[in-house]
């Protein structure tokens, strides 16, 4: 079990931590409680939690006359704190079962945890938390969940994401604006030039991309071709030619997210007057527009395929596709009707204006 679990047992003769009551403490737990002194006398003599006393005496318990021994109660103590424990599926075949079944059912380890306290709502034994359903798939290395079980996950992962802090990979930017600094207006889409950009990669061995941007307002998406590959200099550079050719009041400011092809920010701002700023890290919400997108051209550009075959040309077509595609939050207009509305009016605001 040691090798499936992938550790080892604490040895016997392994100090205490001195977070961990000693046998020393026990005894004198066992004194003052059996002089019948309160738990917060024992605990104020001993520099320890109320708590802690409240638990030792409550778990550690002889099972056969229900006194406290503090040998016996520090062997027990050993013994429960020895790692690694096996775990509950490990532990439980039923439960192990009904596991293996709801994932098969592409049920998710929450649902599975929920779906479990339904069907048996009066059986404690069959309680399990999602993060332990997570453990046993991800954590050990021969765990009890069998590798295949893994592609029945949505998320298709073989190793698990990692959450809470996180080391920073995103320092090589220099001088980021945050999104939390933009222009207000960015906010409501009711102005328009305002745009959100990302890469869409290709498979690892062809090390393609494709630059995506889109406008916030009406939905305009233009795709960047990235035939260098999507370094930060070949990105920047690919950008400006594409961004150059809106109008001016049609390209007020890009939101990005933080990865380093866009560490070339100020280079793209200098060159086209678009204001770079960046959303947070591991934020796609923030970027709502340009994550429907490249949800949308994944139907023309697969996952794990090689997009540097995808010409500028072909680009082009793609983008012109999905710009003539009617959107419900635009009155079902399509968002090159947005924009042809728009130049329009620009048009003739301008004429208008002219003395």
């Amino acid at each position: 079990m040691l090798v499936r679990l992938g550790s080892v047992p604490r040895p016997a003769a392994a100090e205490y931590d001195a977070r961990y009551l000693s046998q020393d403490e026990r005894c004198e737990i066992a004194r003052m409680h059996d002089s019948g002194c309160s738990m917060r006398a024992i605990a104020r003599q001993l520099s320890r939690s109320p708590s802690t006393i409240s638990r030792e005496l409550a778990r550690n318990r002889d099972p056969r006359t229900g006194h406290y021994l503090p040998h016996h109660a520090h062997t027990i103590a050993w013994h429960n704190q020895r790692r690694p424990k096996p775990s509950k599926i490990a532990s439980n075949p039923r439960l192990r079962a009904w596991v293996r079944y709801m994932l098969k059912k592409r049920l998710s380890p929450d649902q599975i945890a929920g779906r479990l306290r339904v069907r048996f709502p009066d059986d404690e034994s069959m309680r399990i938390s999602h993060e332990t359903i997570y453990q046993s798939l991800y954590v050990y290395p021969r765990g009890e969940l069998t590798r295949e079980l893994k592609a029945h996950l949505r998320s298709k992962r073989t190793q698990r994401k990692p959450r809470g802090q996180r080391t920073n990979k995103h320092d090589r930017i220099k001088n980021m604006v945050s999104i939390h600094d933009r222009p207000e207006e960015v906010e409501g889409r009711l102005v328009p030039g305002h745009h959100e950009g990302d890469l869409i990669k290709g498979s690892l061995a062809s090390n393609s991309a494709v630059a995506t941007v889109v406008e916030r307002h009406s939905g305009f998406v233009t795709l960047a071709h990235l035939p260098e590959g999507h370094g930060a200099h070949a990105v920047a550079t690919a950008l400006s030619q594409q961004m150059s050719q809106l109008p001016t009041w049609f390209a007020k400011t890009l939101t990005w997210d933080r990865g380093t092809e866009m560490a070339r920010h100020a280079d793209f701002t200098a060159a086209t007057g678009i204001d770079v700023y960046f959303a947070d890290p591991y934020s796609p919400q923030q970027r709502p527009s340009n994550e429907n997108t490249n949800g949308l051209l994944r139907e023309y550009m697969p996952k794990g395929t090689d997009l540097s075959q995808h010409t500028h040309d072909d680009l082009t077509a793609i983008a012109e596709e999905l710009n003539n595609r009617p959107r419900k939050r635009l009155a079902y207009l399509t968002p090159a009707e947005v924009f042809a509305k728009l130049l329009e009016e620009d048009h003739t605001n301008g004429v208008a204006s002219a003395p």
